[in-house]
């Protein structure tokens, strides 16, 4: 994909297509795979920057899920939601990380970390949103009770998204033809992420 984007910019800039890839000078050509993380990671750092200016001094919302990838690492996603200064909400893919496990003394610790390194504040944070697992939703441990005993403010919503989930698995139980239409797209989905070849 990066050597795709290189050939897609050279080809649309002819002053940039003399000096990449082949055009590149001597070994000036930065397609290695460290080059290219280096590169990401730059960008990645100012969206995260810019999105910290957008946010200002606003009060913001942490949407948090985790999940496995391909390598079974454990990863965390954290979207922020705020309202940014012309008073329009925003909701804003911040980071993802990995996470050595999932109870929610890691993942606060994580969070925490990962604001404290952008100057976001948890007391000015005014809403959690995270899916129903104990983890995350747990009223004495979960993380939305750590994040309530540091900000009475910040609220839990169970995730709008998981919601619609879960409502539609109880509808389609009941209608035999959307239930027969999500296990075939089950089989199918499980078939081909099993292949090889995708």
């Amino acid at each position: 994909n990066f050597i795709e984007l290189i050939k897609s910019w050279g080809d649309c800039n002819e002053e940039m297509k003399k000096v990449v890839l082949e055009n590149a000078p001597g070994n000036a050509k930065y397609t290695s795979p460290k080059v290219q993380k280096e590169i990401l990671n730059i960008y990645a750092n100012k969206v995260r920057n810019t999105i910290r200016e957008e946010i200002g001094n606003a009060k913001y919302c942490i949407l948090v899920d985790e999940a496995l990838d391909e390598g079974n690492k454990e990863q965390m996603a954290i979207v922020l939601r705020f309202v940014d200064g012309e008073g329009y909400v925003r909701e804003r893919f911040f980071d993802i990380v990995e996470v050595v496990d999932t109870k929610a003394l890691t993942l606060k610790s994580e969070i925490c970390t990962i604001l404290a390194r952008h100057d976001l504040q948890v007391q000015d944070m005014r809403g959690q949103g995270y899916d129903g697992a104990s983890n995350m939703r747990g009223t004495w441990n979960g993380l939305q009770a750590l994040f309530l005993k540091d900000c009475p403010y910040a609220y839990y919503v169970h995730c709008f998204a998981h919601q619609l989930q879960l409502a539609l698995v109880a509808v389609s139980k009941d209608v035999r033809e959307i239930w027969q239409l999500y296990s075939n797209l089950s089989v199918i989905v499980n078939f081909l992420s099993a292949s090889p070849k995708r």
